[in-house]
């Protein structure tokens, strides 16, 4: 595909139009209203068709891009963009993301873009409408399979979530064998009880997986038959019997930052260094573009300081106070910064880090209140040391590990394909647009970079 790229203005291929004041929104509404940041909440009025590029016009976000596939409203802090041809509104979302739209705001207070400087930006794109529809289409094959990530990353965090939940806080497993020996049942009806509780499966389930997959009908039961069908009284209330109740600290260490110098920053590459503005909302610590780093160096230098993978953190003061995020191996290696803290479990414990993850996000909430000072609330180190907390045998903290941690490994592992497949997508449209690159090309590249991951 040798397209000829044509120099043009914008003007030649987009209609552009202010939004206006937004509608109210509520929950439950069917149709999605933007800003200049993006999505902001529903309604159910629109004022744009379906494949709208939405432009941030005035503030911080000004020159931000967003898409919608579907009518939606825009505010009045953003600008309506359409195709003239809608076939390739894909294209030109593409294209003006990588425009660098916020180079060309005005106003020296407030930053403002405005449709007379967007319809006169120059641009060179393939003069023909079907190889514009390609690159689009094409591009969007990336975006599709990193949302479908991130819903898949949304699913094995709710199922990690679920299980901590039922063997660690509700008591699930132990309850259902109270439960069936209290009304008369047997042994063997209490442990297949809590093999119903674990598994989230009838009686005609367990027998079917008993039937046809015995290996792990039979895992299924050795995990039951960990879980104890009694319990104790204990300074946190009832807990299992054969548990024990201690601080955090006897199993999981809290460890610091440090507040590097401004000064000792070098240019990529070099050193990770991990801010709390790096944790982003779904509890991931995130690279951004504006990123730090330190020399080589500093890794033995400062070694204590060194993140591991899956290490859990926690913002421990200011505006984001409580605010924590996991680091996953994409993002090593990396140097904590001052303001945060790490949760990590001892060596010679049998804490794993999926334990410690949830009972810190547990822990979170519970926590809020104790954050102190007038003028930036923080948390004090040992109000977390000093907490106390069930922990259950050695042998179901192992198996809790042995279960969930896949599930966090899988979360990397499609945050890492995220990470591949975001730079491979961001070097192939200008590639694309200057003619260096056909699709074929691009398309074989991709299977390159499929067959290495």
């Amino acid at each position: 595909m040798n397209a000829e790229l044509r120099p043009e203005q914008l003007s030649e291929y987009l209609s552009f139009k202010n939004g206006k004041s937004s509608p109210d929104r509520y929950d439950g509404a069917p149709i999605p209203v933007y800003g200049s940041n993006g999505l902001i909440g529903f309604s159910d009025k629109s004022n744009s068709v379906s494949n709208t590029i939405i432009i941030g016009r005035v503030g911080s976000y000004c020159g931000s891009v967003h898409y919608s596939e579907e009518p939606c409203w825009v505010s009045d802090n953003a600008i309506i963009c359409s195709s003239k041809n809608p076939a390739d509104s894909l294209f030109w979302f593409y294209f003006l993301t990588f425009a660098d739209l916020n180079q060309y705001r005005s106003g020296s207070g407030q930053p403002l873009l405005n449709q007379n400087t967007l319809n006169s930006i120059e641009c060179h794109v393939p003069d023909e409408l079907d190889v514009r529809v390609r690159i689009g289409k094409f591009l969007a094959l990336f975006d599709r399979k990193i949302q479908l990530n991130h819903q898949i990353n949304q699913i094995l965090e709710q199922m990690a979530q679920a299980i901590f939940k039922s063997w660690f806080v509700d008591f699930e497993p132990v309850k259902a064998k109270i439960a069936t020996l209290e009304a008369g049942g047997s042994a063997e009806d209490a442990l297949l009880a809590a093999m119903q509780a674990i598994s989230g499966k009838n009686d005609a389930q367990l027998n079917q997986l008993q039937t046809e997959q015995p290996e792990q009908y039979a895992e299924l039961r050795a995990t039951a038959e960990l879980f104890p069908s009694a319990m104790q009284e204990s300074e946190l209330g009832e807990i299992p019997e054969g548990w024990e109740v201690d601080e955090l600290a006897s199993k999981i260490d809290v460890l610091n930052g440090f507040a590097f110098k401004s000064e000792d920053y070098v240019a990529k590459p070099g050193l990770f260094v991990l801010r709390t503005k790096n944790f982003n909302s779904c509890g991931v610590a995130e690279r951004l573009s504006d990123d730090v780093f330190l020399p080589e160096g500093f890794e033995k230098s400062h070694e204590k300081y060194l993140c591991e993978a899956y290490d859990h953190h926690l913002v421990m003061v200011g505006a984001s106070v409580g605010k924590t995020a996991i680091i996953f191996p994409s993002e090593l290696p990396a140097l904590r910064n001052q303001n945060m803290w790490c949760f990590r479990p001892k060596k010679a414990s049998k804490v794993g880090k999926s334990f410690t993850k949830y009972i810190l996000n547990g822990l979170i909430e519970t926590k809020r209140g104790l954050a102190s000072g007038s003028a930036r609330e923080f948390f004090r180190k040992g109000d977390f040391q000093q907490q106390k907390i069930c922990f259950a045998t050695e042998k179901i903290l192992e198996k809790f590990d042995t279960i969930v941690f896949p599930y966090i490994a899988s979360q990397a592992s499609n945050i890492a394909e995220n990470i591949t497949l975001s730079s491979l997508r961001d070097s192939l449209l200008p590639k694309l647009l200057s003619g260096e690159l056909r699709l074929p090309e691009a398309e074989e590249q991709i299977q390159e970079a499929a067959d290495a991951v």
